[in-house]
């Protein structure tokens, strides 16, 4: 759906924006010792080159008291960053977007990352994400961070950013002053108290800054801690109308980045209480994915939408949906896996284009059997399993070669149909959704088994048969058992269930986590939950764990920690403590496993005269971001050595 709404240009302050999209905070990861990396620039090129009208860069602070050891985290107060900067806002307003920069100080949170220094915050109260309580700031360190804040916009916008947002959400230190839960002295008691020091910051920074557009960012949710209420929020607004804009979003730390459990954004049915308590322009942001809930919130009352992930999965998104191509663009599925794990930079899991510095591509390394074929011609391509590895590599040389995609199912996604029938994951269906709708020009062959006979008529041959899960030796010969693999399409085969026992195999990857959820909808009276690890769910990205185990919340849930199966029999499940060897037996109506997923046997596949390519799971079973990366990895190659 295209928005007229979100094409309309907007005057901010003295800019002009070309559009209502913009890319909201975030960072490249790109940067070494504080200080921004070449390849940081790269990044900010390639997103403002996608249409966005303005591009906000995060991850920079303004005081030693937020610098981790990893150095990974822009240092805006140094005066040695002046030329990073340069190059970061050279590289966006050179593709014709406005270039902005977010400033914050992470007073009592430490992002989870070792500091240098320690924490710190307008009282003594603890974080409910940090194991100590921080070190309260006298006056004279107010007026530091004040000036900290002065002297890293000036730093901004003398290497070309004529735009600064402070940001005074998620639960970060100008939050924390704006809390009443953080901020209570005797100076602190209203709302006019407590925002004080941003009107301070702000008077500081537009005398030192003249012409600057300046901005903040505040945040809904966490009002029992150091976030806002809804209503909280509210009454602050009209008290941030000295800014040129309010960007407005959800969330604290560790769920202020959604899961893919939320699918509308959160702040959609809010935008018209936004709109009237806020007097200057308003920017909402926080999961919005489709024209539809653009459109939505600038009918609302907003004048601009924020995306980051979305950015982050494909640049050129604004552009796409600004001119009806809304298919075309490569979803992002809120995995929070790569984009929130900066190893050793911002990855995408589904966007393989988003390398490391230096790198074209992800890094991927493809099975490869027989000598490389340079032919100017359209070959004959054979893409055996439509799973993500497959889909991918299909995808891209649908256009340019003749392409056979073939699948023994009667559907396509592999894993991915897996997943993204599981409870709360059904963003993995955007991206199933997306392959769909981009597979011009390739041959499907849906519930059809192949051949390697059928496979010689082909020149080229990739096989992506990916993996299936197996049971533990001791399940044999039950019947009342499952595979998590079993669950694709929800929790059915569970119906009727009262006990279920859901087996995790000690990694405490999504397999066990969904199953415990299908199980729930299912109308389990019980999930009892055994691994042999010191903790369930250890394995999802930490932000996807906290709002999982908030899910999970109140719910008839019971974890058995460092806890092995020893056996499965129809109507009961016996395990023995890890420590102790002590040994329990359960009844249980069901009982599910994530098993071990071990490659599909593709050797009987390969012919003798093709070239043939390994791909995705059927090498090693992992993640979706290696599937994909192989994928476009042969394709690319295919493609390179066809002068395509």
């Amino acid at each position: 759906m295209t928005s007229p709404r979100a094409a309309r240009p907007l005057q901010l302050g003295p800019l002009r924006l070309a559009n209502r999209l913009v890319g909201t905070a975030h960072a490249s990861g790109a940067v070494a010792g504080g200080v921004p990396s070449p390849g940081d620039a790269d990044y900010w090129r390639r997103r403002a080159a996608g249409g966005a009208a303005m591009l906000i860069v995060g991850g920079t602070v303004v005081s030693p008291n937020s610098v981790n050891r990893n150095g990974n985290i822009t240092e805006a107060w140094r005066p040695e960053i002046v030329a990073g900067l340069e190059a970061r806002a050279r590289a966006i307003t050179e593709e014709g977007a406005v270039a902005a920069c977010q400033l914050v100080h992470l007073g009592r949170e430490t992002l989870g990352a070792e500091l240098w220094s320690h924490p710190v915050g307008p009282t003594v109260v603890r974080s409910p994400r940090e194991p100590t309580r921080p070190r309260a700031l006298g006056p004279a360190e107010v007026d530091g961070i004040v000036d900290a804040f002065r002297t890293s916009a000036v730093h901004a916008w003398s290497a070309g950013f004529p735009v600064v947002e402070l940001h005074a959400a998620h639960g970060y230190l100008l939050a924390q002053f704006l809390s009443p839960v953080t901020n209570f002295g005797p100076d602190a008691t209203t709302v006019s108290q407590r925002v004080r020091i941003l009107d301070r910051i702000a008077a500081a920074v537009r005398d030192a800054c003249p012409g600057l557009v300046l901005g903040v960012r505040v945040s809904a949710e966490g009002g029992e801690e150091a976030g806002l209420g809804m209503d909280g929020l509210c009454e602050l607004l009209p008290y941030l109308s000295g800014f040129d804009y309010v960007n407005v979003t959800v969330g604290v730390r560790t769920t202020y980045v959604r899961d893919m459990a939320v699918t509308d954004p959160p702040l959609l049915d809010a935008v018209g209480r936004l709109r009237a308590a806020t007097a200057t322009p308003l920017l909402v942001s926080q999961s919005f994915r489709t024209g539809a809930s653009i459109d939505t919130a600038l009918r609302s009352g907003a004048d601009l939408v924020g995306v980051a992930r979305p950015l982050i999965a494909d640049p050129h998104f604004p552009r796409k949906m600004l001119t009806g191509r809304e298919s075309s663009i490569r979803p992002c599925v809120s995995c929070n896996e790569d984009c929130r794990a900066f190893d050793p930079v911002l990855l995408c899991s589904v966007n393989p284009e988003l390398a490391p510095p230096g790198e074209s591509a992800r890094p991927a390394y493809p099975l490869t059997l027989g000598p490389t074929r340079r032919s100017t011609d359209r070959r004959r391509i054979a893409v055996v399993g439509a799973g993500p590895a497959g889909l991918e590599c299909a995808t891209r040389l649908g256009p340019d070669h003749d392409v056979t995609l073939f699948e023994g199912r009667d559907r396509i996604g592999g894993q991915l149909a897996i997943a993204a029938g599981a409870p709360h994951r059904s963003g993995w269906r955007r991206l199933l959704d997306y392959y769909s709708d981009n597979l011009s020009g390739v041959t499907i062959r849906l519930g059809h088994r192949v051949s390697a006979a059928e496979l010689e008529g082909f020149d080229d041959v990739v096989l992506a048969v990916g993996a299936e899960e197996t049971l533990p030796r001791e399940a044999a010969g039950t019947t009342s058992l499952l595979t998590s693999q079993a669950l694709a399409g929800g929790g059915e085969p569970l119906r009727g269930a009262g006990h279920v026992v859901v087996v995790d195999d000690g990694f405490g990857l999504w397999p066990a986590a969904s199953s415990v959820e299908a199980a729930l909808a299912a109308g389990a009276d019980l999930v009892t939950v055994l691994t042999p690890a010191a903790a369930f769910a250890s394995g999802l990205p930490a932000e996807g764990r906290v709002q999982y185990l908030r899910r999970l919340s109140g719910q008839p849930v019971d974890v058995r920690v460092l806890s092995s199966i020893v056996s499965v029999s129809d109507g009961s499940v016996e395990f023995e403590s890890t420590l102790s060897g002590a040994r329990t037996r359960l009844h249980a109506d069901r009982v599910v496993v994530a098993g071990e997923r071990r490659p599909a046997d593709w050797s009987l596949l390969a012919p003798d005269n093709p070239r043939v390519h390994v791909i995705g799971d059927a090498l090693v079973p992992r993640k979706v971001a290696h599937a994909v990366a192989e994928g476009h990895a042969v394709a690319r190659e295919y493609l390179l050595t066809a002068g395509g």
